[in-house]
């Protein structure tokens, strides 16, 4: 397969397409990025005469393809700086290793200095679908094996404006993981492999299953959450950049904000104001405008610190405020237009995710686990126990998506940004959960094995 996708990038390439390589391991990106230099040099696309040494062991010389790995804002271009994932075709090789470049779909060009050159810059006719996050072409060719992810598969496969083509081996091992993938087979065809990465066949949970190991690696929360998330975040992309191109920032200020590392962190964050029901249309404009940003590193940055003071609440007040669109009461809905694709794949997520927290807590119930003790019994009333399952499906959540394996419910202190969002979320629940248990008429024993319980978690 890795022949297969070659030839039909070449073919791409020498019709003057803009296309890329895109394969999950360095080893195959190291490989494809010397076998297509050799080629050509041997057309003569590549002047070899001269070369610069590349991070790593890569050489590059006139008409290479490269691309930076480092942002570097001292690094300008007419319409922008030296970003992380930038693509560049090489146009002169100077005495003292630098070179000078120009991007590879517009007219812009750079000198990039010796030490960023053999520090930070390497071939780019092929990457890893991490790398490829923010590269566009007309074509991508993308190899597929039995360790490939879902998310790095649908990250890879969205790069192509025009056609994305997939390419399937079945004889690869897979070195990356230590336990089993789902895609393991000695029997398996290429439509089983890329069915098994697409669905993880085996990997959907039952709220009347064992939670296996298997299940542990590939089915956790946080795994289907961080998919949920990559494939959202490429599923809105054009829509929220179209956004910050309209929001009031001059073109300069707007591009630099679309290409920030940043911009994935502002794009969350706009994600999660949308779930708490704030127009972002409306919304945006007016964070642009509350202040100039003359003294910002990076506008993302400041953009998304105000939109999250901003939008930290759902929207209206009183009878009028909406409960959140939240996915088992964590993780905020991707919503608004996207292709028929990424709505499927993102709604398969969303169930999976819903799948998972149910049978997490089912199991933690069925085998009275401390925590879920702590959480108070199960009120009697059809509608209180409803309310009450739902809630505990957020905490059961929350510990699966942070792999929390202590008797408290809610595990330490969170250490990130993230995790302290969804710490608080999963606090309010846990204290909506011993609301509803307590109306109940238990007796003076069972609340008493109930403190006594909690007592011990905390």
């Amino acid at each position: 397969m890795i022949d297969a996708a070659y030839t039909a990038w070449r073919t791409d390439a020498l019709a003057g397409v803009s296309t890329v390589l895109i394969a999950d391991s360095n080893e195959s990106v190291h490989a494809l990025n010397q076998r297509a230099r050799a080629d050509l040099i041997l057309d003569g696309t590549v002047n070899a005469r001269r070369e610069v040494a590349l991070e790593g062991d890569a050489r590059a010389g006139v008409g290479d393809t490269i691309i930076t790995r480092k942002n570097d804002r001292r690094l300008r271009t007419p319409r922008g700086w030296v970003r992380n994932g930038d693509r560049w075709i090489v146009t002169d090789i100077r005495n003292d290793g630098s070179l000078t470049a120009r991007r590879a779909d517009s007219r812009g060009t750079v000198i990039l200095p010796a030490d960023y050159v053999s520090d930070h810059v390497d071939l780019g006719y092929a990457v890893t679908a991490f790398r490829a996050q923010g590269i566009t072409t007309d074509t991508s060719h993308v190899l597929v094996d039995p360790s490939t992810t879902r998310e790095n598969l649908y990250v890879a496969m969205t790069r192509g404006r025009h056609a994305n083509l997939v390419y399937v081996a079945t004889d690869r091992p897979d070195d990356n993981h230590t336990t089993p993938h789902p895609a393991d087979d000695p029997d398996a065809t290429a439509r089983s492999v890329l069915y098994r990465v697409l669905q993880h066949v085996g990997a959907e949970l039952s709220a009347h299953e064992t939670i296996t190991a298997e299940h542990e690696t590939w089915g956790s929360v946080g795994q289907l959450a961080a998919e949920y998330e990559t494939i959202a975040q490429a599923a809105q992309h054009d829509r929220f950049a179209t956004l910050i191109r309209n929001s009031g920032l001059t073109p300069e200020e707007a591009e630099d904000t679309i290409h920030s590392d940043a911009f994935g962190a502002l794009t969350a964050e706009l994600r999660q104001a949308e779930a708490n029901h704030h127009n972002i249309d409306a919304l945006m404009p007016r964070m642009v405008a509350a202040r100039g940003f003359g003294d910002a590193d990076d506008i993302a940055s400041v953009l998304h610190h105000r939109l999250a003071r901003a939008t930290d609440r759902p929207a209206g007040s009183g009878r009028t405020r909406k409960a959140p669109r939240l996915i088992a009461g964590l993780i905020p809905e991707a919503t608004g237009p996207m292709s028929a694709e990424m709505r499927k794949a993102l709604k398969e997520r969303r169930e999976l995710i819903q799948q998972r927290a149910e049978a997490v807590l089912d199991q933690a119930l069925a085998e009275r686990q401390e925590w879920v003790l702590a959480l108070g019994d199960t009120p009697a009333e059809p509608r209180a126990a409803a309310a009450w399952k739902r809630r505990a499906r957020t905490v059961a959540a929350y510990r699966d998506r942070y792999g929390i394996t202590t008797r408290n419910p809610l595990g330490p202190a969170p250490d990130t940004d993230a995790q302290k969002i969804d710490a608080a979320r999963a606090k309010a629940a846990l204290a909506r959960l011993r609301d509803l248990a307590g109306v109940e008429g238990n007796d003076d024993l069972s609340r008493t094995v109930r403190r006594e319980v909690a007592s011990r978690a905390l």
